[in-house]
């Protein structure tokens, strides 16, 4: 069994206090207590905290693109069931049951992505990167008729993707699930559905008995 490198060891459980507490709340001292290990080797892998949150950010990306490959690559199973179980993974990990709600690049977002560029560029491109894995699934999906033809599925997958941020943000708030149950109902059930009657950039998409839902910006240019 190969030995975990003391760099590799630090991020990880530097990962787990920021994505808890957050960046400004998680102090070197606490990472290196948690750690046990010298504020040396710290400084021996990490020229600052700013280039350890980035190692983080990136250890925590990279977990969740095997996750993405996992579930949306499974090509053996329909594109929108694929979709609909790694969001409701999601909600079981990141939810108020998961080992710790919420988002981390959420929540590093809120804190610190205006007054820090490097990483708010790096938190960007994760985003762009995860939007553009969901968009995948969604083209599949149309190719294979289970949504209209017109969908846009960079611009469906990112509205999907900042639909979620919200409700886990607002799950956050309320500690409850709540929020992330309306977000899979509405988003599985009513949206991505041939049978809904919800409008997708003017056109009639599919069918719900509430009342028809003005959503623009859907369609392929």
């Amino acid at each position: 069994m190969t030995t975990k490198s003391t760099r590799d060891h630090l991020i990880d459980v530097g990962l787990g206090l920021m994505h808890q507490n957050g960046y400004s709340a998680t102090g070197l001292t606490d990472i290196l207590k948690a750690a046990d290990v010298p504020k040396g080797s710290f400084y021996h892998h990490f020229g600052s905290k700013q280039d350890f949150a980035a190692a983080a950010l990136e250890r925590y990306g990279m977990r969740e693109r095997v996750h993405v490959a996992a579930v949306l690559n499974d090509t053996t199973t329909p594109p929108l069931k694929r979709l609909r179980r790694y969001f409701g993974d999601l909600v079981k990990i990141y939810g108020q049951k998961g080992a710790i709600p919420g988002c981390m690049m959420g929540r590093f977002s809120l804190e610190i992505a205006e007054e820090n560029p490097q990483l708010r560029k790096q938190i960007s491109a994760s985003f762009d990167h995860w939007q553009h894995s969901i968009a995948t699934v969604i083209q599949q999906a149309v190719t294979q008729k289970e949504l209209p033809a017109y969908t846009d599925p960079e611009s469906l997958a990112g509205f999907l993707l900042n639909s979620w941020e919200g409700a886990l943000l607002r799950s956050q708030a309320d500690k409850s699930n709540t929020p992330l149950e309306t977000f899979m109902r509405y988003a599985f059930d009513r949206l991505l559905t041939k049978q809904s009657k919800a409008k997708v950039g003017g056109k009639p998409a599919a069918t719900h008995r509430t009342e028809p839902v003005e959503l623009k910006g859907f369609e392929k240019r």
